[in-house]
């Protein structure tokens, strides 16, 4: 029997290791595990550094909502039991003050759902934790920015504090003020006594908001957590994009609990999101980014504008020559162009994902064809890899460059293409502008997973922030929109519904053209 047949015959099996010394499944259970866990569980197989961790499958998921919201009796004893092979494999205690083992929650549906779901990382803390992981590491300002940053997502994603009608996320108001307070720019630049206050600060306001003090407990937390990445399988913008995609809603999606590592402990620390050739053109080259002394949603999220991964080979030498070895690697193995994302904590190399990469119709053609040059795939695999529907994305527009006007900013050519339309400020205001007729162009300092409709109703998308491997750049070039990210010129100001670029304020409404091959936005 195949090996998925053989692991479900054994009784309500809920919960499947990876990374451990019992690890299980492979990448064929992408059914079961999902596609993310069934990509842990093979990079598991193949010896490559993964963080230790755990799938509840996507039975669970069916489970959860086919009973009211509750889990199976068998579930309780198969996650402690996993949570000990993942304390010993990392040499650390969940919930333990004196060597705390921290978590991450992640989704991870059958085919890729690119930010559509939700994630909890640095799961796991509380004042008495954090003072223990202090002690540990000997870095208070690493272990408050840990902490702030944990408080911060499972308020927003766990609790449900969410901003309450306005733009501005209350944390993200608390955060701008300290950092105005103290005279620095980033998240980094905070000392530990700031983040220290953060944290406290944003407990007050969950109780303040929610009525309900955040929890304190780590099995609480995880099982919130768990909770809310099943929950999020029906949000609005998961529904949304499977009905742009022809997702059945009836799969459901596993979750991942994997130990965290980290990329902002310092400057011989990273995260970042690589293709291993460019998915724009189909070149045969190391396509991506990185961010130094960061978390891995800094650079999905785009919050930060993050470096090109050709820098890493300079700034961290030795990781970068195990990476690109990891990549030809999985590459040759799975035989298609792998999105990878990775964390390299002081020096070492993790990786934590791996999946075939979403493409242009350009790149898809390219790639197609090279790989069978290389004997990776034969012809008839070639043709299959081209979704027929995808090769009207060759029929794109593109401007005439004789008859085009000076830019009046310069982004990123995150999608290629071009696309005129009205300047709109929100996904709402896109999808009601188009359903009357017109052409928008969706102009935002970062899109967000809840912006899918507008991205999917607007001709393209323009962001003052994000990079290659941003939430826009992404979902843009897996739907053929023509998306220019992390203009930083632009002055975007949401209440006065305007943007102001190269000493020019456009409002909404007004024209714009953006040209996603050059990375330029251009008046009329």
């Amino acid at each position: 029997l195949p090996r998925e047949s053989v692991l479900r015959t054994m009784a309500n099996k809920y919960v499947y290791l990876f990374g451990t010394r019992k690890s299980e499944g492979d990448k064929e259970m992408r059914n079961l595990l999902g596609g993310k866990g069934a990509n842990l569980a093979e990079m598991s197989r193949l010896g490559l550094p993964v963080p230790a961790g755990f799938t509840l499958t996507t039975e669970v998921c069916t489970y959860y909502y086919d009973h009211q919201q509750s889990y199976p009796r068998e579930l309780n004893g198969q996650i402690n039991k996993a949570i000990s092979e993942v304390e010993k494999k990392m040499g650390a205690k969940f919930g333990d003050p004196k060597n705390p083992l921290l978590l991450s929650v992640r989704s991870g549906a059958r085919v890729s759902m690119p930010g559509m779901m939700e994630s909890v990382l640095n799961l796991g803390l509380n004042d008495e934790i954090v003072a223990g992981l202090i002690e540990k590491s000997g870095d208070a300002r690493f272990c408050y920015d840990v902490y702030r940053r944990f408080v911060q997502m499972y308020g927003d994603v766990v609790m449900g504090l969410r901003p309450e009608g306005v733009e501005i996320d209350p944390f993200e108001h608390l955060l701008e003020k300290k950092k105005g307070k103290r005279g620095v720019e980033i998240d980094s630049d905070l000392p530990a006594a700031d983040l220290a206050e953060l944290v406290a600060e944003f407990k007050a306001v969950i109780k303040k908001r929610l009525k309900r003090s955040f929890p304190e407990d780590p099995k609480e937390q995880l099982y919130g957590a768990v909770g809310a990445v099943f929950s999020s399988w029906q949000g609005d913008r998961a529904i949304r994009y499977r009905e742009i995609e022809g997702i059945p809603h009836g799969w459901g999606t596993a979750v991942n609990v994997q130990s965290m590592v980290y990329g902002n402990m310092g400057a011989n620390c990273a995260t970042g999101v690589a293709f291993t050739r460019d998915p724009s053109t189909g070149k045969k080259q190391l396509y991506g980014e990185f961010l130094v002394n960061a978390q891995g949603e800094d650079v999905v999220a785009g919050i930060r504008t993050p470096e090109p991964i050709a820098k890493m080979k300079r700034i961290l030498p030795k990781a970068f020559a195990e990476f690109e070895k990891v990549c030809k690697q999985l590459e040759k193995h799975y035989k298609d162009m792998q999105d990878l994302e990775f964390t390299i904590q002081q020096g070492h190399l993790w990786m934590l994902q791996t999946r075939s990469g979403k493409r242009t119709a350009a790149a898809a053609i390219k790639i197609a064809v090279d790989m069978v040059n290389e004997r990776l795939i034969n012809r008839s695999e070639a043709i299959q890899r081209v979704n027929p529907a995808d090769l009207d994305q060759l029929l794109h527009p593109t401007f005439d460059t004789s008859k085009k006007t000076a830019p009046i900013g310069q982004g990123l050519p995150a999608s290629p293409g071009a696309a005129s339309g009205k300047v709109v400020f929100s996904a709402a205001e896109a999808e009601a502008q188009v359903a009357l007729g017109e052409q928008v162009i969706l102009v935002r300092i970062e899109t967000s997973p809840e912006d899918i409709g507008g991205m999917h109703a607007a001709e393209g998308i323009l962001t003052a922030r994000g990079g290659m491997t941003s939430h826009a750049a992404v979902v843009a070039r897996g739907m053929g929109k023509c998306c220019v990210a992390g203009c930083g010129d632009l002055q975007i100001d949401y209440r006065k519904n305007q943007f102001i670029a190269d000493g020019k304020t456009v409002k909404k409404g007004h024209w714009i053209s953006l040209d996603g091959s050059s990375g330029e936005a251009m008046l009329g």
